[in-house]
């Protein structure tokens, strides 16, 4: 079977990620890498790829077959667009964006072009998580799913600022991750604070929150999130209903417990997102090929990422007004 032809549409800290998967992945063949820096020896370090600064310049490349977005959210809806206009199948990065009217021209334009696109969800595709999915019948009637999601350091202003805030840069992963267990969400409830770092007031952002989910099936849901647990990267997920329960812990560097007349003692879970789920970015990648060439469904669709887009939206309205906030529904 023939290679997907595919080029990189940024290059920072998860275009570099994606990259080095990409290499070591034998279903691609990455003819760019693409970002309006500059790079520094790219050229000698890997001379088999072109480096180009103009994105259009990948789009009209008739060889491409699909790219790989990782750009700043503001800028993927309407490169989402282009690239569907263009015909390339499309991996994006999340969040897909935050204005929704750009977001639907986007999701029109890969509708009607009905080409695959896919969102890099990448909790979606990690196994602890892909095993809890699988299995979900075996709990019955879903009753209650709790999702824990804690970073292990609070960032600076300077990244609050252009975050989005909480709900759409940390906590959308975790919406996203309760529609894909329990299925649509129809209300939020948000209590915030701001209990690490009260500056992040000045660009009305918080570092703590629990919020409270209503699902279309009747279930419930509870998800709490801080920028800062002391001992690590905290990342749970626990699904419970009338036959019973499934659930995951955190990832350690080891498993070895030391039990003595002192007590027990283990190792703290691994320290940031690029450890725990490192592996799933190359999950999601060969999931994408299978819906390339074999026509195997796609994990994560357009659908989902406006969704997630749509419970955050909720979720911020919900902080500001202190009252339960209905989750607008998907319309075409």
């Amino acid at each position: 079977m023939n290679k997907i032809v595919i080029s990189l549409i940024g290059f920072g800290r998860i275009g570099r990620v994606h990259l080095k998967h990409l290499l070591e992945n034998k279903r691609y063949s990455i003819k760019h890498v693409c970002d309006i820096r500059p790079a520094e020896d790219f050229e000698q370090q890997y001379p088999n790829i072109k480096y180009v600064q103009d994105y259009r310049k990948v789009l009209c490349d008739e060889e491409v077959d699909a790219v790989l977005i990782c750009m700043p959210a503001s800028l993927q809806p309407e490169m989402i667009k282009e690239a569907a206009q263009a015909n390339k199948h499309i991996l994006c990065e999340k969040p897909i964006g935050s204005d929704l009217d750009k977001i639907m021209e986007a999701y029109a334009e890969v509708k009607k072009r009905n080409i695959i696109f896919q969102l890099g969800f990448n909790r979606r595709f990690d196994e602890d998580f892909l095993s809890i999915k699988r299995q979900i019948d075996k709990i019955g009637v879903p009753h209650v799913l709790k999702i824990t999601s804690r970073d292990p350091e609070a960032p600076g202003l300077d990244y609050v600022k252009n975050s989005g805030g909480l709900f759409m840069d940390m906590a959308i992963h975790d919406f996203d991750m309760a529609r894909n267990m329990f299925g649509e969400i129809e209300e939020v409830y948000v209590n915030g604070a701001r209990l690490i770092n009260p500056d992040y007031a000045e660009y009305g952002d918080i570092d703590t929150a629990i919020t409270t989910l209503k699902f279309a099936n009747g279930a419930i849901g509870v998800i709490d999130n801080s920028r800062q647990a002391a001992y690590g990267y905290d990342q749970r997920l626990e699904v419970f209903g009338s036959e019973g329960m499934l659930q995951n812990a955190n990832h350690c560097d080891h498993n070895t417990v030391f039990t003595s007349n002192n007590g027990v003692q283990s190792e703290k879970p691994q320290y940031f997102f690029l450890q725990r789920y490192m592996k799933s970015y190359e999950t999601e990648a060969n999931f994408f090929a299978d819906s390339i060439q074999h026509g195997a469904e796609v994990v994560c669709t357009i659908v989902d990422a406006i969704m997630a887009v749509k419970v955050a939206k909720a979720a911020q309205q919900s902080l500001v007004s202190g009252k339960p906030v209905k989750v607008e529904k998907m319309t075409d």
